[in-house]
């Protein structure tokens, strides 16, 4: 599925030869959602080389009309700030040839685009409660759809080669329309819970594929600030926490060389304004380039901000928000698989987000979600409505900036401990239960912990309302350092020892060094 560099130039040629026919990037349409004011829209297309293009938007709030003369087949023009709400009709026109078109239904909102691999484009029929969440998509036809075809590219791409859905209001069949094709469930749920807190529209963009890794979705300048390869790094999997099915073992059969989605599947995209992002991907580094993934995820995001920053002229924000989930489960008792180191690196090694590394970021804590009889593997559970509320409130309080909008689950504030016990106090009220292998700390030999065997669980011997005290007697050296959930599938569904004190955010895996 690689675009040679030769095919793109005869693409490229047959668009020029052909411009004569007026048309819009292939991401525009209909029922589409535009970014809404403060930040201006930007539209662009293809026409005859030298026409001038008359556009102008229409509705019952709002009127405005702009042009712009087609250069080497192209024409683009960015939009006066628009309000929330419509509809609008959209209308171009290429003067010399009389030949115009117009888009119908389009609203004014914010736009979000979901980006990753298989849990990303794990699909709402695929949920649990399907049937009752597939019932309710006609009721929010102001949260709207749209999703880019499985493309790969050599080269990077000014146009989507293809389109899976095109804007569309919400429908069953759009939603669920089969395994891991569409409507991303993570997607389509985040922006009906932010719909219903907003209730102004939500223009959703989904573009993932499963088995994918970062590397894929990086631009080379991004892979060579992280020292990795950009040109011919096939991607090859040994790993079975990344082939949870047939479909996934097809995405895994093709060679992710470096770059390739990223050229195809996001580099079109670059002049949309957006509001943010979502990503839900991981899984396919657990075994490639691992220990660069705290490098090559945040480089990813930075690269993100500066393409779209530069892409619509200034009107994305340098620093949108972005929001990620954090791994879930695949395999109990497996300290091999990659998914706790990925878990940490996610976080650029802090442990929670925002960071400083990762500053406007806000992850959703997927942990406590496992689903062990997922008829998807359980690599891919089905409690996607509970990342879902998650993201939306890391939204709610980091790109909307909600006062008293609790987003992150407790984390240590303070560690202190004397030679039989250990006390750690928390960031915020917590809702606290005994566990005799969350907690592990390491016992050096020659002050090393980087085996496992260096380290031993520890039982919680007092809880309160801000700490936890642990006894660490079973030590026979001073501990180096204290984990906790360091493992893959570390307790049952949402029974994890340490949650906020109503019980809905988890805390998170960390890692404290001494």
């Amino acid at each position: 599925m690689l675009t040679p560099v030769w095919l793109v130039l005869i693409a490229l040629t047959t668009v020029l030869s052909a411009a004569e026919k007026l048309r819009f990037a292939s991401y525009y349409g209909s029922h589409m959602v535009l970014q809404k004011a403060p930040a201006q829209a930007v539209v662009w297309g293809y026409g005859e080389a030298g026409a001038v293009i008359a556009l102008s938007l229409s509705g019952s709030n709002n009127v405005f009309s702009s042009s712009a003369h087609v250069v080497n087949g192209i024409w683009r023009i960015t939009l006066s700030p628009v309000e929330a709400g419509g509809p609008y009709n959209l209308i171009i026109a290429q003067i010399n040839t009389n030949s115009s078109m117009m888009l119908t239904d389009v609203l004014f909102g914010d736009i979000w685009l979901c980006g990753g691999q298989s849990n990303m484009a794990f699909t709402v029929g695929q949920i649990y409660n399907a049937t009752e969440e597939l019932a309710m998509a006609s009721k929010f036809p102001n949260v709207r759809i749209f999703q880019a075809a499985l493309e790969q590219s050599r080269v990077e791409l000014d146009d989507l080669a293809g389109v899976e859905v095109p804007w569309s209001r919400p429908t069953a069949k759009l939603l669920g329309a089969g395994p891991f094709t569409h409507y991303s469930a993570v997607c389509w749920l985040f922006g009906r819970y932010l719909y219903q807190t907003l209730n102004y529209p939500i223009g959703l963009v989904e573009s993932c594929w499963g088995g994918t890794p970062v590397e894929a979705w990086s631009a080379s300048r991004a892979l060579d600030k992280c020292g990795l390869k950009s040109s011919v790094s096939s991607i090859s999997h040994s790993n079975p926490a990344v082939q949870g099915n047939s479909w996934e073992n097809f995405a895994l059969s093709t060679k992710w060389n470096s770059s390739v989605l990223w050229n195809a599947m996001i580099h079109p995209l670059l002049n949309m304004t957006i509001k943010g992002a979502l990503w839900y991907q991981g899984e396919a580094n657990s075994d490639y380039n691992r220990d660069k993934y705290n490098c090559s995820f945040p480089a990813m995001i930075d690269d993100w901000r500066m393409a779209f920053h530069q892409g619509s002229e200034g009107q994305t924000a340098i620093d949108f928000p972005f929001g990620f989930v954090q791994l879930g489960t695949w395999e109990k008792n497996n300290l091999q698989d990659g998914f706790r180191e990925i878990r940490w690196h996610q976080t650029a090694d802090h442990g929670f987000a925002p960071n400083k590394r990762m500053k406007n970021t806000f992850m959703a804590v997927a942990i406590d979600l496992p689903d062990e009889k997922s008829p998807w593997g359980s690599i891919h559970p089905r409690f996607k409505q509970d990342v879902a509320h998650r993201l939306v409130l890391g939204a709610r309080a980091v790109a909307y900036g909600e006062k008293n909008v609790s987003f992150q689950g407790p984390y240590p504030l303070s560690v202190y401990f004397d030679q039989t016990s250990l006390n750690i106090t928390f960031d915020q009220n917590i809702s606290a239960t005994h566990s005799d292998d969350a907690f592990e700390i390491c016992c050096p030999v020659n002050q090393t912990c980087l085996e496992d065997s260096r380290w031993i669980p520890v039982p919680t011997k007092k809880l309160s309302s801000h700490s936890i005290l642990l006894s660490i007697k079973q030590c026979p050296t001073k501990p180096a350092a204290l984990r906790y959930l360091w493992r893959d599938w570390p307790c049952d569904f949402k029974a994890c020892p340490i949650y906020s004190s109503d019980r809905i955010l988890p805390t998170p895996p960390f890692l404290i060094n001494k």
